[in-house]
């Protein structure tokens, strides 16, 4: 497992490193038998430490943990054990995954934007509400490649969980149309089918 620990204006000591390297080490023999990828980032925030892991576990599978704590390796154990618990829920289909992954149905590509808002305290020009609104988000400051895997409706929800994702948008494995779930404020799972409705016979 390649592991790659930063700090951002943190000095990190090599017994720290040593401890991510071990501990995800560990977890990575226990779930996977394939080579992963991590990323490991530590900052500070005022008097707290934040620790940030993102995990590349074969194709389109991302595992993140967040943790924050009073210093670097309470923060580590905060996001570790955010991603150990998401990898118990999921055992079994994820080291089905893991063992899979070169069967996997190649995703679509498709390109992902970042668009800048509308800045009104630097235009000078009268806006009427229906131009105000055409240019709310009008600059494109990033674009980036991303994929919309194909996959069934329950392995989505378990991507979004393991990701800490907001949303995930896929095309549904059972009727080929693009699909989106999403994390609701009530702490439930949305599930956006494009699919179209059947009018009713009666």
């Amino acid at each position: 497992m390649h592991i790659q620990v930063s700090g951002k204006q943190v000095d990190l000591s090599d017994a720290l490193k040593h401890r991510v390297n071990t501990h995800l080490g560990t977890l990575a023999d226990r779930y996977f038998d394939k080579g992963l990828e991590a990323q490991v980032t530590f900052s500070r925030a005022r008097s707290f430490f934040t620790c940030d892991i993102n995990v590349r576990a074969g194709r389109g599978l991302i595992l993140r943990g967040e943790g924050e704590a009073s210093d670097a390796n309470a923060a580590f154990d905060d996001a570790a054990e955010h991603i150990a618990k998401r990898l118990r829920r999921y055992h079994r289909r994820v080291t089905s995954h893991s063992r899979a992954t070169t069967r996997q149905e190649i995703p679509q590509l498709a390109r992902s934007y970042v668009l800048q808002p509308f800045d009104e305290s630097h235009d000078d020009t009268p806006q009427t509400p229906a131009t105000t609104e055409d240019t709310a988000f009008a600059t494109i400051i990033a674009e980036q490649p991303t994929d919309i895997p194909v996959m069934v409706v329950g392995e989505a929800v378990m991507r979004l969980d393991l990701a800490g994702s907001s949303f995930l948008l896929f095309r549904n494995a059972a009727n080929r149309q693009i699909s989106l779930v999403y994390r609701r404020d009530d702490g439930n799972i949305g599930w956006v089918d494009t699919a179209p409705i059947q009018a009713d016979a009666s």
